[in-house]
C-alpha cells in the first residue's frame, strides 16, 4: 500500500480496525467526554465565568442613570478631558459608559466590597477588558450588562476596549482604582 496510489479497496471504512486504532479512538472519546462535562462543572463550581444579567435599554436611558451616579459620587476629575472619578459606597450600583473613544467615569472601588457594575455602549460595539485580571465582556449599544464584581487586591487596573471601534480605538483606555 502506498500513500501516492489509491487504495486497493474503495470501501476502506469497512475494513476491521486494529487494536491500536481502537485504543486511540477510546482515549480520544474519553477525553472528549471529560472536557464536555468539565465545561458546565467549571461554570458552576469553578467561579471562572462571570454570570451576567443583560437588559434592553436605550443609550439615553443608560446615560441618564450613569449621570445620576456620577453627580452623586464624583470625588475629583482626571486627565485633560476632565473625566470624573467616582467613589461609590460598598454594595452600590456603578455605571460605566463606553463611547467613541473613552470610558466614563473612572471608578474607585474598595477591596473586598461587592459592586454591581453596569456597562453599556452609546454608539458602537466595544469590548470591556479589565487587565491584568483578563475579564472580557462585549459591550453593545441597546443593552445593559450587569456584572457583580468583588475586587480582592488593591491597585490600579487598566480598562481597555478590545473590539475595534474605529480610528481612535487605540486611545480607548481607562483606569479602575481599587483601594
Amino acid at each position: 500500500m502506498s500513500a501516492i496510489l489509491p487504495p486497493g479497496q474503495r470501501l476502506w471504512w469497512k475494513q476491521p480496525l486494529d487494536r491500536v486504532e481502537v485504543t486511540w479512538i477510546l482515549i480520544a472519546f474519553t477525553w472528549c467526554m471529560v472536557m464536555f462535562f468539565m465545561m458546565p462543572y467549571w461554570h458552576v463550581y469553578g467561579k471562572q465565568n462571570l454570570s451576567t444579567e443583560t437588559y434592553r435599554t436605550t443609550p439615553e436611558a443608560f446615560a441618564k442613570k450613569a449621570q445620576a451616579v456620577i453627580d452623586q459620587y464624583t470625588v475629583r476629575t482626571e486627565t485633560d478631558e476632565k473625566i470624573p472619578v467616582v467613589h461609590p459606597p460598598a454594595g452600590a450600583d456603578v455605571f460605566l459608559i463606553a463611547r467613541l473613544w473613552s470610558w466614563q467615569p473612572i471608578l474607585e472601588l474598595e477591596v473586598g466590597q461587592t459592586y454591581r457594575l453596569h456597562l453599556s455602549a452609546m454608539d458602537y460595539q466595544h469590548g470591556f477588558s479589565l487587565q491584568p485580571e483578563n475579564i472580557n465582556i462585549q459591550v453593545l449599544p441597546g443593552y445593559e450588562h450587569v456584572v457583580k464584581i468583588t475586587p480582592n487586591r488593591a491597585g490600579t487596573y487598566a480598562i481597555i476596549c478590545n473590539e475595534f471601534c474605529g480610528i481612535g480605538h487605540h486611545k480607548m483606555v481607562s483606569k479602575l482604582y481599587v483601594k
